[in-house]
């Protein structure tokens, strides 16, 4: 019985090798559209579908697959009496290999200002179902949906039969790639037509397994394109814990924005301020916590230099991230074999989503990426803040917003002093966050004052006036509120609401 492969794809790397070499081992080649042209002119002899179906192309190739004689010659079950029996009343043939890749939906939608019309006619039809058709039937069928598989493939098929459990692992593939497909699909239309999303979906692809999780006994994997935002170019593998604070100190630093550094050490700020350059805002941004420092993340918005890169060899760091490297910064940085450098790709703001397991399934968020700014905010005190203390208290904000629940943050001059963070009581963090500045020498008078939620009773607020803050930054929203203002005002110090809280779980 002669041998015949189906060869349908849209990226058409290496099907000339496929086609040519499929050929050159005794298959029929029956192809598609431009499949079939591109393998024709590189001297491959192809079969037409339509010369197998007996129907043309129609509706600009809407329609060329969806046939019995393709469906029936790959779902044939060769050992079957009855299915050999209707094959040959049918005059249908036997389809061995099946490589069909498809349209291009994800890179569709991803172009700026793409038209619904060339949005749906992305959505492919017949590829998805010659591809479960042909993993359904893995038994005897070999399916082929990325060119990365062509060369191990035929290197299998050289050597004789493709075994049954390389084909299993093939159909497994297949499905995983049809599903993904579905996945992008529905997500995107359900955003377009502005529909409910009753299913919560995610296929991502494996990128890469971590050495282990969060503790030596637990696995680690990343899904996804994490690469595409940041490129770990130097130093040892970097870890799971790693890559949850870098993402946490990476998402305060374009918070922040301007010339900011941030340090984070377990999904905390030890450390975090704007400079004028970027040398004094890592100075600045150590002096808040230089003990906590140690071993954590780093994360610059702007490129390090030669005098940044030796302050940073003062102390042992897991990960630096920035933006760019000098020359000079390289040749000092990497002298240390015992951290890892990271550049940022590309803003990680727009995350639109988050989501945590639980049992039964996940609960599922919108990010908190609302912004504010000074016309958002409601001074409730008789004492105005100054221009200068307005800055500080939108630099803090920003700062408490990143930080644990419940957090109590200190700032001056665009530098955070005292972070209180991850506390049961907001008073708790008041006086660790006064604590932490007083054991690194920083004099919290005439600082401000974060908190990310509202004051329940006023002690919090007394125990940061005692600090020496003079203006306060929180959400309001207590039915005590009153009271907390009342004592705003008794100690003469300035205090704005937001109307917005910021609880990090």
């Amino acid at each position: 019985m002669k041998k015949i492969a189906l060869i349908s794809v849209s990226d058409k790397t290496d099907v000339t090798f496929l086609g040519r070499t499929l050929s050159e081992l005794g298959y029929d080649i029956i192809a598609t559209g431009n499949t079939s042209k591109i393998l024709r002119e590189n001297g491959i002899k192809v079969i037409q579908i339509s010369d197998i179906t007996g129907f043309p192309e129609v509706f600009d190739g809407r329609v060329k697959t969806l046939h019995p004689k393709i469906f029936g010659g790959i779902l044939f079950r060769r050992e079957n009496k009855q299915d050999q029996k209707e094959l040959e009343e049918n005059e249908i043939s036997p389809i061995d290999i099946v490589c069909v890749n498809l349209y291009p939906f994800e890179q569709t939608i991803a172009k700026e200002k793409v038209s619904l019309e060339e949005t749906i006619e992305n959505i492919d039809i017949g590829g998805p179902s010659l591809i479960r058709a042909a993993a359904k039937n893995y038994n005897y069928v070999s399916v082929l949906t990325n060119p990365t598989q062509y060369k191990e493939f035929i290197k299998n098929l050289k050597k004789g039969e493709i075994s049954i459990d390389k084909r299993k692992e093939l159909a497994a593939e297949a499905f995983s790639h049809t599903a993904k497909y579905d996945t992008v699909i529905s997500n995107h239309l359900e955003n377009i037509f502005d529909l409910p999303k009753e299913i919560f979906r995610i296929n991502i692809k494996k990128e890469k397994k971590l050495r282990y999780g969060e503790n030596p006994h637990q696995s680690g994997t990343i899904y996804g394109t994490f690469n595409n935002y940041f490129d770990v170019f130097y130093g040892k593998e970097i870890s799971y814990n790693n890559i949850i604070d870098l993402i946490s100190a990476a998402e305060l630093a374009e918070e922040i924005g301007g010339n900011a550094c941030t340090i984070i050490k377990h999904c905390n700020p030890a450390g975090a301020a704007q400079g004028e350059t970027v040398y004094k805002a890592f100075e600045n941004a150590l002096k808040c916590d230089p003990v906590s420092a140690f071993g954590g993340i780093v994360v610059f918005t702007k490129g390090v230099d030669r005098e940044t890169a030796e302050k940073l060899n003062d102390i042992f760091l897991e990960i630096i991230c920035a933006p760019s490297y000098s020359k000079d910064a390289l040749s000092i940085l990497t002298k240390k074999k015992n951290r890892r450098l990271v550049k940022q790709l590309k803003s990680i703001k727009f995350q639109t989503q988050n989501f945590r397991n639980i049992p039964g399934g996940v609960i599922v968020q919108s990010s908190d990426d609302i912004l504010i700014d000074e016309k958002n905010l409601k001074v409730v005190t008789k004492k105005q803040p100054t221009k200068k203390e307005m800055e500080d208290l939108m630099f803090a904000w920003k700062v408490a917003k990143h930080t644990k629940s419940n957090a109590i943050v200190f700032a001056k001059d665009k530098a955070a002093l005292g972070v209180g963070a991850g506390q049961m009581s907001r008073l708790d963090s008041s006086k660790i966050a006064k604590m932490k500045a007083n054991e690194h020498g920083l004099n919290l008078k005439n600082s401000v004052a974060a908190s990310d939620a509202f004051f329940p009773f006023a002690d919090g607020l007394l125990e940061i006036i005692n600090c020496g803050a003079t203006s306060v930054i929180q959400p309001g929203g207590s039915v005590r509120d009153q009271e907390v203002i009342a004592v705003a005002d008794e100690n003469n110090i300035s205090m704005v609401f937001t109307g917005i809280r910021h609880f990090k779980h």
